[in-house]
């Protein structure tokens, strides 16, 4: 019996085989893509492996370790693979969990196969880390609504062919009366535009100008909305560590490998204190941030109680180390470091969004804190 948190073999054989698979066949197809812009080969192609069904099984639920597992291997070799899974299932997943026969039957064939773009549509231009302010209005019409207003920061937008959309429709502030929505991409009155973001992934807005939605629409209960975005939240908040500790773990790795090579005043730079003892401390740091999260994954498959602590303190510190492990790699590394194409120029700025969406790193504190006194 291993150690709590250690990996078993089969975990590890599976691991080492996702990585193979990214760098391999999905790493060429990322940077074949158009930065900014949904990549429909590269999702073909993570479905054609199997990595999308197991982040969405058919049967069972969805389980936080397959997802921490999935997105620290990818996000090691293929940053752009690890999120355009991500997204597909973050999408989606609402669906999964609270959504009718009908609607799963409809699309989640089509996600998993990687034919249907999914898009979880909550931050607004005026609610970002405070999603209970929501202002999508949702007016009633007949037995159904129509959608008025904007999304803003939105994976996959607006190229999604599937949207869960959080929107308000009882009367007052804060998390009551918000519904989620199941929108196709189609539905006539639902526009977009593109963001050009620091990073290449496919960000946009939504706009909806009356458009209509109906029972059959309604995701889980009506009102009941705000419950299923944190539940999902709660699930994949330790995954977003995961893919920090993925980058991490990739720029700790290019910074041993420049230390033992480069040499500076008279010797390797790994012999020089100041590089050895930083890479003492990045190594640390990562080795912590995965037991966190490894930890988080374990205790919310398992049931046990303060899952939203434990997936807050996940994302929170994960995160954080990312953003200090590749910054020291940076600095370890030099000048060649920032040139445009270089792996750490990559990672630079890949790793700073983490820290913001799906709650900001001031957000998770909150929750920590809060959840603490509970």
């Amino acid at each position: 019996m291993g150690t709590p948190f250690t990996l078993d073999e089969q975990q590890r054989k599976w691991c080492a085989e996702v990585r193979r698979v990214a760098a391999g066949s999905l790493r060429p197809l990322a940077r074949a893509g158009t930065p900014g812009r949904v990549n429909r080969p590269l999702l073909a192609a993570l479905a054609e492996h199997g990595l999308i069904a197991r982040a969405l099984p058919a049967h069972g639920p969805v389980r936080a370790m397959d997802l921490v597992l999935l997105r620290a291997s990818l996000a090691r070799e293929c940053t752009e693979a690890e999120t355009a899974l991500a997204l597909q299932a973050l999408g989606i997943h609402p669906v999964l969990r609270a959504g009718t026969d009908a609607q799963r039957s409809r699309w989640l064939p089509e996600v998993v196969a990687g034919r249907a773009v999914a898009a979880f549509a909550l931050s607004e231009p005026g609610a970002g880390s405070d999603a209970a302010a929501l202002a999508l209005h949702a007016a009633p019409d007949g037995d159904g609504w129509r959608l008025t207003g904007e999304k803003c920061w939105i994976s996959n937008a607006p190229e999604a062919d599937v949207h869960t959309v959080f929107a308000r429709t009882g009367p007052g502030a804060g998390a009551r009366g918000v519904t989620a929505f199941l929108v196709p991409g189609d539905r006539p009155g639902l526009g977009g535009d593109h963001l050009d973001m620091l990073a290449p992934h496919p960000l946009g807005t939504l706009t909806f100008d009356g458009v209509r939605v109906g029972p059959q629409d309604v995701v889980g209960d009506v009102g009941g909305g705000f419950r299923i975005a944190m539940a999902t939240l709660d699930l994949f908040r330790p995954s977003v560590g995961a893919f920090a500790v993925g980058m991490a773990r990739a720029a700790l790795d290019a910074a041993l490998a420049h230390a033992a090579e480069r040499r500076a005043f008279g010797g390797p730079l790994k012999d020089l204190q100041a590089v050895s003892h930083t890479l003492a401390e990045m190594a640390t740091r990562t080795e912590a941030a995965a037991l966190l999260v490894l930890a988080a994954a374990a205790a919310y498959d398992a049931g046990e109680p303060g899952v939203a602590r434990r997936s807050a303190m996940a994302k929170l510190f994960a995160t954080e180390t990312a953003q200090y492990v590749v910054d020291a790699a940076v600095q370890i590394h030099g000048a060649r470091a920032l040139r445009r194409g270089h792996l750490l120029e990559h990672l630079y700025r890949e790793v700073r969004a983490p820290r913001v969406y799906e709650g900001a790193t001031e957000v998770q504190r909150t929750i920590i804190a809060k959840e603490l006194f509970r």
